[in-house]
């Protein structure tokens, strides 16, 4: 099979076509023929050495991808003809994946393949990080960093059909009208106005998302309204920041964050359970999508990390394997 690999660390020119065997399915497992495969920051970091892979998964990028099962293990869950979209250990970026039947999930009636490649991993990562962790409830005030990402797009729409008040950061005029048609009450430019005093002004944050850190975190913390929380779930300004824990003390504040691809089989299977019963109607009824922004075929992976680095997207990035399949 045709696979994209990563041939030394470094910037996306170190993504590489490549053969390699077809993999075989394991009990529980499925075989994937890959329609699309999604790209997300996790993968941009793996390839600079950054998030390196679970010892038993592949070392091939790609977390998400959408297609046909092909194969099945014992026990899988699934049958061959069945067209899904999966959350992967790793692999995305090959012609052929395996991974757990228990991390698939159907292809939301009405949506294309293509579409469906953009849902596992953002979808999980929201759903467990806002949701689960966050408790997000309805009337709250929630701020989601980086609203014109693909975990932007997918928490001001999902925090909105949960009855939230949404707010976020984006960085050009353009993102934040994007942001607004999605739902949002207010997108604040983060280059001429400071979040920090747009929150407080309405009573501070129940609840943040944020993947940027760095200095953020401090401010993340000035934003919070007194029994929030702050969500991390990623680290795009930096990890390490100083920080005055007084306030977390005084003010009940929760400070947590996750990673998705180190969980448990047993864990990202609840998620998708839970993504089942709650999300997955919404998708059906258009009352949620995935955003998308550009498609590369496979073998421009690298251009598709470039436009990824760029932070000139809006919404998802996939790659195009086999295509919308017949």
């Amino acid at each position: 099979m045709q696979i994209v690999e990563i041939s030394q660390h470094g910037g996306p020119e170190v993504l590489v076509q490549a053969e390699r065997d077809v993999p075989r399915p394991k009990a529980g497992d499925v075989l994937i023929r890959v329609a699309w495969a999604g790209v997300n920051r996790p993968d941009a970091l793996q390839r600079a050495g950054n998030y390196a892979p679970p010892p038993d998964a592949s070392d091939l990028p790609g977390l998400e991808a959408s297609g046909e099962v092909v194969a099945v293990g014992e026990g899988a869950g699934w049958s061959v003809g069945d067209r899904v979209c999966g959350l992967l250990p790793g692999g995305g970026y090959a012609e052929y994946v395996t991974t757990p039947g228990a991390h698939c999930l159907p292809v939301p009636e009405g949506l294309s393949l293509k579409e469906a490649a953009c849902l596992p991993e953002t979808y999980f990562t929201v759903w467990t990080n806002v949701f689960d962790r966050g408790r997000l409830r309805g009337g709250e005030r929630f701020l989601v960093h980086g609203g014109s990402s693909g975990i932007g797009t997918t928490a001001i729409q999902l925090a909105r059909e949960w009855g939230a008040r949404v707010f976020t950061t984006a960085g050009t005029d353009e993102k934040c009208a994007f942001c607004a048609e999605l739902g949002a009450e207010r997108a604040i430019n983060y280059k001429t106005e400071d979040f920090v005093d747009v929150l407080r002004s309405e009573g501070g944050a129940d609840l943040i998302l944020d993947m940027v850190g760095g200095d953020y975190i401090a401010r993340n913390i000035r934003t919070l309204a007194d029994d929030g929380r702050l969500v991390q779930i990623a680290f795009l300004g930096g990890a390490k920041a100083e920080l005055n824990f007084a306030p977390l003390m005084v003010r009940r504040l929760t400070v947590t964050g996750s990673t998705l691809r180190p969980q448990s089989d047993g864990a990202k299977a609840a998620i998708a359970d839970a993504l089942r019963e709650h999300v997955w109607p919404l998708l059906a009824a258009g009352k949620v999508r995935p955003i998308m922004d550009s498609e590369f075929a496979l073998a421009e992976a690298s251009k598709a990390h470039a436009r990824m680095e760029s932070s000139d997207h809006m919404g998802k990035i996939v790659l195009r394997v086999a295509g919308d399949m017949t």
